[in-house]
């Protein structure tokens, strides 16, 4: 269904040359957009009087000091400072979102965990009332860590906004298309697509065709990158021109509003007369940026083996620990499989990090039965998982020529920490109590007969 949008308030950069229907090009590069022209200052960041009467400030989503490399910062011309967009906090629930560290007392969040999807129920929900926290890991309070959610929307935000000040968000519709209006400009997000919207970023969340339901990874850490490619070279895998970062765009509309702060896990809400969508021009490389998943190129082997799924990494948030990642954002999408003399689905294993994984559609070829579109399942670090019996026997007794493994997209959330469940995930959300069964079939095969397979 169509839902009426207050966006076509905005007012839009005219789409300048280099740009697709609104967007420009380009991961962690510098960008320029007004949405007047002559807005944006040339040659300096702070004029002493800016066009139109704006306001410059910058927002800073790294420390002042942090590697040029690394440093990430944005200035802003707006038609009101953000202090304007800020006055007395009110402490509010939103009883479903929760951040680590949070381990409920009476749940174990030791063992291996799928569920089916999350449904939509009768009650209506905005971006903010319809997040469901599924697990936690780390501790935002230093910044370390993430949680993973479940968001369910059948409703617009109208006049009111949103920002974290906690985390990166990372958002993977499943199904449903969301518009967020940033403070940087807007993106249309739907399956098969995903964002990520900065910390400290302000946006309002509404709904162009739902209900919308759909996955998200809140990284309290060191922001998303493309990962290191070693020798696979320059090409392949996700590829910085297929990143789009919106063009800037505008609300100037006095209306009473809610502006909701996520802050040290807790959330708190303010009231102001307008709208805070009132940057008119911006230059700089922190901001909002969305992606198309089947551009994402995989690589893999072309002769025997199964190389390590790292391979599939199409953002990293790197830790404190050279390798070993904070948060990694891997997809599993249609690709060939042509190894010979290989098992070639996911082998058996246990490792350090803990991995939670979603189904945006289609069939994972080490569960054909059971992980199903909208359903997550959570293997925590040093658990063993793999193949169920099925899986398992059709890969070692197929026949090996070329297959295309075709109608799939799963991801997966890994991070370095132990994800804890919350009691939601535990006790409300459709828990498959059987999952553990899966492998209850597999057989001894063991034979001491030498050259025996």
């Amino acid at each position: 269904m169509n839902i009426p949008t207050k966006s076509d308030e905005l007012t839009r950069a005219a789409t300048p040359m280099g740009t697709t229907e609104g967007y420009m090009p380009g991961f962690g590069n510098d960008f320029e957009t007004e949405a007047l022209p002559g807005a944006l200052p040339q040659g300096m960041n702070s004029p002493q009087k800016c066009d139109y009467g704006l306001y410059g400030e910058q927002l800073s989503g790294t420390a002042f000091t942090a590697p040029s490399h690394q440093n990430e910062r944005t200035w802003c011309y707006r038609i009101r400072p953000s202090v304007k967009h800020s006055h007395r906090y009110e402490k509010i629930d939103l009883p479903y979102w929760k951040s680590a560290p949070h381990i409920p007392q009476d749940v174990t969040s030791l063992g291996q965990y799928r569920w089916d999807p999350v449904p939509h129920g009768d009650h209506k929900l905005t971006w903010l009332t319809g997040m469901r926290t599924m697990t936690t890991a780390g501790d935002v309070n230093t910044q370390v860590g993430m949680a993973s959610h479940i968001y369910l929307v059948t409703d617009s935000m109208v006049d009111a906004y949103f920002y974290s000040a906690d985390s990166e968000l990372l958002i993977v519709p499943q199904e449903g298309r969301l518009r967020f209006c940033t403070e940087l400009g807007v993106i249309d997000l739907a399956p098969q697509e995903i964002a990520i919207i900065p910390r400290g970023l302000v946006y309002r969340v509404e709904l162009l065709d739902g209900p919308a339901r759909g996955f998200v990874c809140e990284n309290y850490g060191q922001k998303f990158e493309l990962p290191g490619r070693g020798p696979i070279g320059a090409n392949c895998m996700a590829n910085r021109r297929d990143f789009k970062i919106p063009v800037a765009a505008f609300e100037d509309r006095e209306t009473p509003s809610t502006v909701t702060i996520k802050w040290c896990g807790q959330f708190h809400e303010t009231r102001i007369g307008h709208s805070p969508l009132d940057v008119v021009a911006w230059h700089g490389n922190y901001c909002p940026v969305k992606y198309d998943l089947t551009t994402y190129c995989p690589v893999g082997a072309i002769l025997f083996d199964h190389p390590d799924p790292s391979i599939f990494t199409v953002l990293t948030a790197p830790s404190g620990v050279e390798g070993t990642a904070n948060i990694d954002f891997v997809l599993f999408r249609e690709r060939w499989m042509v190894a010979e003399n290989t098992f070639r689905p996911p082998w058996y294993h246990k490792n350090v990090m803990s991995e939670l994984m979603g189904n945006i559609y289609g069939q994972y070829d080490a569960k054909p039965k059971g992980f199903i579109p909208g359903g997550m399942s959570l293997h925590n670090m040093m658990l063993p998982h793999g193949p169920d019996k099925n899986a398992f026997e059709g890969a070692s007794n197929a026949e090996l020529g070329p297959e295309k493994l075709d109608n799939t997209m799963s991801f997966m959330f890994e991070t370095r920490f132990p994800q804890h469940l919350t009691e939601f995930a535990a006790k409300e959300a459709p828990l498959q109590d059987d999952y553990i069964d899966c492998w209850e079939s597999l057989e001894k095969k063991f034979d001491g007969t030498p050259g025996r397979k």
